[in-house]
């Protein structure tokens, strides 16, 4: 896959590097714009200055998209587990960011590499396997792989727990082929003409979202499998 010019290209040379670095950075970037926020409305008076604004502002833009996701978020998994939203919503603003850096000309394209999509894979994998552990007890959990008949359960079980554990190789895929698609494409439009590159860009904008959006929505999915075990 041919690799754009990036600004730290004259740092550090190897491309799947530069797009472990500009991880690295945007995670500090979204950690520091949550502290700041957080800080921002630590006080009464600035929760009813910041929370409930006069007009529309970078604050109401956010707060409109905090609460659509939300929604979205009650609807697949219910109100009693928005606990867990603030682990899907940090992995879909993480990926979206991602995505969206990597239209910006001089900036890597941080989905385009294997090592971070897997990495954040296993973050989702390893989380919704301990929700799952933790809301059914570990032999319960397990016990579900087996299904209901015992005749049956070696089988099912393997490939119980086969299927699931090919859930990082396709949270990983889904994303990498699908954003290296989206760049490849742009590339090839921009080399025809400048003008072509240009409306691309709002297909790549498109497609980013919509991969964040398919990773987070297949993580809500997994969280709900994993802990709706015990209400069974």
């Amino acid at each position: 896959m041919h690799e754009h010019y990036t600004f730290i290209s004259e740092i550090i040379s190897d491309p799947d590097e530069q797009k472990f670095f500009s991880a690295a950075a945007l995670m500090l970037v979204i950690c520091i714009a949550a502290y700041a926020v957080n800080f921002f409305v630590s006080t009464p008076e600035s929760r009813k200055r910041y929370l409930i604004p006069k007009k529309f502002s970078l604050v109401t833009f956010f707060d409109f998209f905090v609460e659509a996701f939300l929604k979205f978020h009650d609807g697949i998994i219910g109100v009693e587990n928005r606990k867990y939203a603030s682990f899907t919503g940090s992995i879909f603003l993480f990926l979206l960011a991602a995505n969206f850096l990597g239209l910006i000309p001089g900036f890597a394209a941080i989905t385009t590499t294997v090592s971070i999509n897997v990495g954040v894979a296993i973050v989702a994998f390893i989380y919704f396997n301990y929700l799952g552990i933790k809301a059914n007890g570990l032999y319960g959990y397990f016990r579900h792989f087996a299904g209901p008949i015992l005749a049956m359960a070696p089988l099912i079980f393997g490939i119980e727990i086969f299927s699931t554990s090919l859930r990082v190789l396709t949270l990983n895929l889904r994303l990498y082929w699908n954003i290296s698609a989206d760049h490849l494409v742009m590339s090839a439009f921009m080399d025809l003409h400048p003008l072509f590159g240009v409306l691309t860009y709002f297909l790549g904008a498109f497609v980013s979202f919509m991969q964040a959006f398919i990773f987070t929505t297949l993580t809500i999915v997994y969280i709900q499998l994993a802990t709706q075990h015990a209400e069974e």
